[in-house]
């Protein structure tokens, strides 16, 4: 009863907590198994033929339906059910896939869209067949290893016998369990000639194709290996001022995620576009319609910074070699398919050789059996013993001759030759056959012992039959960074309340400051020499007694800041010049020297370096003699934000005057243009157009006769067409020779640009009206080539041969005559004039340490 009662106290206690119960058995490996079976099975294709295994089946069932006709690709499904125990949907989208790239597959009806994201019609009401390629490269059951289907009724590959880089051709993308795998596609031509170079023993590099199109940066690429990355963008163009065009999408998006892409961006603000249509049939055809005052330059990088219009796509290579998953290099997959197939070519000459030799080992003795008239040993023979006996001793005279030895199977070979063709045996045609073998024999033998230089033929042959029409589409062209804060939309308003010290976008009552975007930040000065960088937001308090807020420009070494503040209650004033380039966000920094109760007497911010005279005028206090001077903020330095600076005065100033504006202290830019990206840059990268003041421009010319002016801003785009970019000399005259497809003859003219804001055509608008050349040299010759022989080639110099003239004139006439070219000869010598420069103080920007703690003068003598 005692221990009865002892239990039942025990149930009370612990009846409601939980029994854990250690699983062993079969359950511990299960997981193990399931993980091995996903990597192996289903996610990760193999190396050698690069197919996962359900792709495998559905190639070896469409070989096994293969009559030359097309089949439903619901039949291809059911038969590939008999090798792949899974659903049939799994299946029939695995065919699509292979489909629509386009290579193994020779398709009819409605396969979908990639460029749309449409999706394939079922599959009973689509059509399917191997292509040419397929049945050339991917199938040889001679050369092929087998095993057992999932059920052991049939018979299915281990590994189809590829004679081509498939793996990479195609690419592939799977989940497994513990890993994952994106080989990116390559391109079907780039990917032979790198396996000829290879084969060859010389380097090679291979990057992705995508059928796409669209333009991808692959300098981050890594072989394609982990730790990689490519970046992908749209081709967007120009239409006109306010329409954009896409004509090709990135990989991995389609027209219908791309378009909201766009949508979602201009609804949270960072663009801004008025209409989208999509006209996409067999190619893309993208239009972005743009409001009134939107930069169509602006707004082509704000859709690359915003939209999913740019990608980027980390590859990551992994196969299954040996039945394991290995991390491999698309340059080792490729050598690795490329060794491949030698040793597959090797096997199919050994085995076409094999075949010779037993063919002609045949015809030889069966041209021996009739020629010496062995058959008639056997007449008298009356059993099967004494027949293969009386052969095989007929033969013995004359088969020293033979590559192997005679065998019991040979012999009965021969008994089974009939009558009629021992009655017709053509002795000559007998010979001519077993000679044409020893001609392939050699052949093949040839073959073998130069088997790179076969397998070499065998790649260009493959070019030859099937790369017409397999060009390149993606451009492969090196990305500039974007800097989001340059080309986002500002469509909110930064307003500040100074004195209780607030800035952000909810003030509508207070001071309004400039345009701004939620990822802008905002620079802060204050009345107490502190500085300090946040991010837009609704409402932010910033500190009280603000001098100077801003929308900051990150890597900003035009922006100079000048400042005169005096350093404690009671001690000296300094000057400095500094710009803030970067800092951590939210932090406060002191650009005084530190000491409690210093003060800003004069602050100014200066977009392009400007350095303006001041006026300081002391407190009359003691005897001071001089109370009042001019000071020039140019004879100072620039230098780091943490500097101390040169000191103005000991004494209290009493205030500080403006006595002139400022001129920039800074350099005219050096701006360069880099055709590999078609953009401008100031980092020194491709080729230098000139130095750059704030009123020069440059000057634009295209192909089509339109001529225009701009300001040399980064963000600007260019078109394909564009035939000159050169800084604007407006005193230059423009000389062009074109075709007038009214009038059918051809102009010479001169012109000047007289409003430099407009583009302008300056060849009539007929539609047959061809621009030949134009030049911006001072003094240009030409050589005139016409299409008939009988005419002379003429050198003219367009100087002497017309004047300067209006760019809506027409010009003087030069030819009715047909010309084939015009050939830009030396122009002649030319001295532009001699114009006085006013000289501007050109110092460089010295650019300290942003992290500096030094407060030391930076050595000039004091003024007072």
């Amino acid at each position: 009863m005692q221990e009865e009662d002892n239990k039942e106290h025990l149930n009370e206690d612990f009846g409601n907590q939980e029994t854990i119960t250690k699983v062993t058995g079969m359950y511990k490996d299960w997981f193990l198994d399931y993980a091995s079976y996903v990597i192996l099975e289903r996610a990760v294709p193999g190396i050698k033929d690069g197919f996962k295994p359900v792709q495998r089946r559905i190639m070896h069932s469409m070989k096994d339906l293969d009559d030359g006709r097309y089949n439903k690709v619901a039949n291809i499904v059911g038969h590939t059910m008999q090798y792949h125990p899974h659903g049939d949907a799994s299946i029939a989208d695995a065919m699509v896939q292979i489909g629509q790239k386009d290579l193994l597959i020779d398709m009819q009806g409605n396969w979908g869209n990639i460029l749309t994201g449409d999706r394939a019609a079922a599959s009973r009401y689509i059509e399917a067949r191997l292509s040419k390629f397929a049945l050339d490269v991917v199938f040889n059951p001679k050369t092929t290893e087998w095993q057992a289907s999932y059920d052991g009724r049939k018979k299915e590959p281990v590994d189809l016998p590829v004679k081509f880089p498939m793996l990479l051709a195609q690419g592939a993308e799977g989940i497994a369990v513990g890993l994952s795998t994106k080989i990116l596609p390559h391109n079907f031509n780039e990917l032979i000639d790198a396996s000829i170079k290879y084969l060859k023993g010389r380097s090679f590099n291979i990057v992705p194709d995508f059928l796409t199109g669209g333009i991808a940066d692959f300098s981050n690429y890594n072989d394609g290996k982990r730790g990689g990355k490519v970046r992908v963008r749209a081709k967007i163009s120009t239409l006109d001022k306010k329409t954009l065009v896409i004509n090709e999408i990135p990989f991995g998006t389609t027209t219908s995620s791309l378009i909201d892409s766009i949508l979602k961006a201009n609804d949270k603000g960072k663009i801004k576009i008025k209409q989208i249509e999509d006209n996409t049939a067999a190619n893309v055809e993208i239009l972005i319609h743009l409001p009134n005052g939107i930069s169509p330059d602006k707004t082509i990088d704000a859709l690359y910074a915003f939209t999913t219009c740019e990608n980027s796509i980390s590859p990551l290579g992994c196969v299954i070699e040996d039945n394991k998953p290995r991390f491999l290099g698309v340059s080792e997959v490729l050598k690795q398919s490329t060794d491949h197939t030698v040793d597959l070519l090797k096997q199919e000459l050994e085995i076409q050789l094999n075949e010779l030799e037993e063919q002609w080992h045949f015809a030889s003795l069966e041209r021996i059996f009739i020629e010496n008239r062995i058959y008639r040993d056997i007449e008298e023979e009356e059993t099967w013993k004494g027949v293969i006996k009386a052969i095989d001793e007929g033969l013995k005279p004359y088969i020293k001759h033979l590559k192997r030895a005679v065998t019991e199977e040979d012999i009965v070979r021969l008994t089974e030759i009939r009558i009629k063709k021992i009655s017709k045996f053509d002795i000559d045609k007998a010979k001519q056959f077993i000679e044409s073998l020893e001609e392939k024999i050699a052949q093949v033998k040839d073959y073998l012992a130069n088997l790179i230089d076969y397998a070499i033929d065998y790649f260009k042959n493959l070019k030859i039959k099937y790369g017409k029409g397999k060009e390149r589409k993606t451009e492969i062209r090196l990305f500039d960074d974007i800097v989001a804060t340059k080309v986002v939309m500002r469509n909110s308003k930064l307003y500040v309340n100074r004195e209780e010290g607030f800035v952000g976008t909810s003030l509508k009552r207070d001071e309004y400051v400039a345009d701004c975007a939620d990822i802008d930040d905002v620079i802060i000065f204050r009345k107490d020499g502190t500085m300090m960088i946040t991010k837009v937001d609704s409402k932010t308090f910033v500190g009280k007694n603000i001098i100077h807020i801003a929308i900051f420009k990150k890597r900003d070494k035009r922006t100079v800041y000048n400042m005169i503040y005096r350093d404690g209650r009671n001690g000296p004033s300094y000057m400095k010049r500094f710009h803030v380039t970067s800092i951590t966000r939210d932090k406060e920094y002191d650009l005084t020297n530190g000491n409690k109760a210093s003060i800003v007497h004069y602050f100014t911010a200066n977009p392009n370096g400007e350095a303006e005279v001041v006026t300081i005028n002391l407190r009359s206090v003691g005897s001071i003699k001089k109370l009042k001077w001019d000071l020039d903020f140019s004879e100072l330095a620039i230098k780091g934000r943490a500097v101390r600076g040169n000191t103005v005065t000991k004494y209290a100033i009493r205030k500080i005057e403006l006595k002139s504006e400022g001129v920039s202290t800074l350099k005219p830019r050096k701006i360069w243009f880099d055709d590999t990206v078609q953009r401008l840059n100031v980092d020194n990268r491709g080729e230098l157009l000139g130095e750059f003041k704030a009123a020069d421009r440059l000057l634009i010319i295209n192909q089509k006769g339109e001529v225009k002016t701009i300001k040399p801003e980064l963000t600007t785009h260019f078109d394909s067409d564009m035939i000159v970019l050169e800084k604007w000399e407006p005193e230059k005259p423009i000389s062009a020779i074109y075709f007038d497809g009214e009038k059918e003859r051809y102009y010479i003219k001169r012109f000047m640009i007289d409003n430099p804001n407009k583009e302008e055509l300056f060849i009539s608008e007929h539609p047959k009206s061809q621009l030949e050349i134009v030049s911006t040299d001072y003094r240009p010759m030409v050589e005139i080539v016409f299409s008939k022989r009988s005419l002379e080639d003429m050198e003219i110099n367009l100087e002497e041969f017309i004047a300067v003239k209006g760019i809506k004139a027409l010009g003087n006439q030069l030819t009715t005559e047909k010309i084939r070219t015009v050939n830009r000869l030396e122009p002649l010598p030319y001295e532009p004039p001699i114009v006085d420069n006013v000289e501007v103080n050109d110092e460089e920007v010295v650019d300290d340490s942003e992290d500096s703690n030094s407060k030391d003068n930076d050595g000039q003598t004091a003024l007072f």
